[in-house]
């Protein structure tokens, strides 16, 4: 759950299905701290705000139930016509809005398209605050997520180091030429690549001839700092003298085992 604060009103967002949902309740407290429900039920009883939410679960919402849309749409901005978001939901199916129990965040969300409608119906000046806040709040993800993921990297390009050094000091015959050189590096790194990922690098880039980089970038949390453990343990199996294809079968055990315990990991999921 996170959380922003638009013109002295805090408010609650969670994520659900990479999606970022605003909590309507919170909003409608900007307008009547004491009722925000009767805000909310209020603004779903007019036409407009029908018509807007159909669309919206037709575009997104392939289980939408337009029959029942059609009903609600019939009887809107009548003065009989009264909607709960739990009515809405239950009838429709729909998405994009969704309710949650708890003390603390507890109420209705809706996706971000739905909350920023329902706050340009409270308030345009609002609405813009409120735009502006969740846009600073997601430019702070994306800064933290690319510094994470510039640490991660840096982690295996350190260990990285120890793997290579490894290599050439009881791998690398003494003068060999430079292109010879970089080849068994290659290899090497192959090893660890079919380990944990169960491809070379070749195959890799064959299965995705269009994306960008190698299979290292696209790897998550968990397997970079799975790889920065095989990386030390690849170096002390050179040292150690073994084959390798005695070494894969060592490295593809210990990532099968490391990959199940940082899964379960609640400081790897942290790093995410």
């Amino acid at each position: 759950m996170k959380k922003i604060n638009t013109q002295g009103i805090q408010i609650h967002i969670l994520e659900k299905d990479k999606e970022d949902f605003i909590s309507l309740t919170d909003i409608a407290r900007f307008k009547d701290s004491e009722r925000s429900d009767y805000v909310l039920q209020n603004w779903m009883r007019n036409m407009s705000t029908i018509e807007f939410l159909g669309l919206w679960e037709k575009i997104h919402n392939p289980n939408f139930n337009s029959i029942e849309f059609d009903g609600f749409k019939n009887k809107a901005g009548s003065n009989s016509f009264s909607l709960t978001p739990k009515h809405w939901i239950e009838l429709t199916r729909a998405q994009g809005i969704m309710t949650k129990s708890g003390r603390y965040g507890g109420g209705t969300f809706a996706h971000k398209d739905i909350a920023f409608e329902f706050a340009s119906w409270i308030s345009s000046e609002f609405r813009l605050y409120l735009i502006k806040e969740f846009q600073r709040l997601k430019v702070d993800e994306n800064e933290k997520l690319t510094l994470g993921w510039d640490i991660k990297r840096m982690l295996t390009k350190i260990n990285y180091r120890i793997h290579t050094d490894a290599i050439r000091n009881h791998i690398i015959p003494v003068r060999i030429p430079p292109e010879q050189a970089n080849n068994i590096y290659a290899n090497e790194a192959d090893v660890l690549n079919k380990a944990l990922f169960g491809m070379t690098a070749k195959e890799w880039r064959s299965k995705n001839p269009k994306l960008d980089g190698n299979i290292r970038d696209y790897a998550d949390v968990s397997q970079l700092v799975c790889l920065a453990n095989l990386e030390n343990l690849n170096a002390e199996y050179i040292r150690a003298k073994l084959t390798q294809a005695d070494r894969l079968i060592k490295l593809n055990e210990s990532a099968i085992e490391q990959m199940k315990s940082l899964s379960d990991s609640s400081s790897i999921n942290k790093l995410v």
